[in-house]
């Protein structure tokens, strides 16, 4: 099963035809799904959802009387559909501006066009990259950070396929904190190795031959290791 990132599936959504609240027939919002869990515990199964916040939306007026005669709350609802169904459901709110901090706004909206611009890119270097075996520039955007994360996985991919043993030392002695980036370069370090018939030295770390009884950086027998 594909692993997806909170970028792709933004991006997945924002390509969708957002839906209409059958309340008051207003375009829907995207709203990101806040970290904390809620009701039962269990979350919404989605980063993201669509929210109707059209505050003359008949069931949200509706909503503060029906929630004060039921339940002696004073709250109300919105409408909210699941991406990609036709599943709405009522989420409560507990004040006017209640969820609207999630709203995702034009101007997030427009940082995630940059970043497609920007992943786009990165791509295309990417694949220019391969076919010419720059390894280097390769590496580089693997170790840059102000990279989009998309961008950096499928380098840390591709450095196993072209990367010479040089590019190892570098990698190794960064840490990368995204689960994805960290696999794929984990992955690309033992490629390297077997295209060069190389390991690690288990006790100082430095590249020898795979075959080496003793390592010729520190001494050591590493036969059986």
């Amino acid at each position: 099963m594909a692993f997806e990132t909170k970028e792709q599936i933004l991006e997945k959504i924002m390509s969708q035809e957002k839906p209409r609240c059958p309340h008051c027939d207003t375009e829907m919002h995207i709203w990101e799904v806040p970290s904390i869990t809620f009701s039962d515990g269990l979350g919404w199964g989605t980063p993201y959802l669509f929210i109707c916040f059209n505050d003359e939306c008949s069931l949200y007026k509706g909503g503060w009387e029906s929630m004060q005669e039921n339940y002696g709350q004073v709250a109300s609802y919105r409408c909210m559909c699941y991406p990609g169904t036709e599943q709405f459901e009522c989420m409560p709110v507990f004040s006017p501006m209640g969820a609207k901090g999630q709203l995702i706004d034009d101007e997030v909206v427009l940082q995630q066009e940059v970043l497609k611009e920007n992943i786009k890119k990165g791509f295309s270097l990417l694949a220019d990259c391969y076919v010419t075996k720059d390894g280097i520039t390769i590496l580089n955007l693997l170790t840059d950070m102000t990279q989009p994360m998309r961008v950096r996985a499928k380098a840390a991919e591709m450095i196993g396929d072209i990367g010479e043993l040089e590019a190892i030392e570098p990698i190794r002695n960064m840490k990368f904190s995204n689960e994805v980036l960290q696999k794929n370069v984990d992955e690309s370090v033992k490629k390297i190795h077997d295209r060069f018939f190389t390991r690690e030295c288990p006790f100082c770390a430095e590249i020898i031959k795979k075959r080496a009884k003793i390592c010729k950086h520190c001494g050591k027998e590493v036969a059986g290791q």
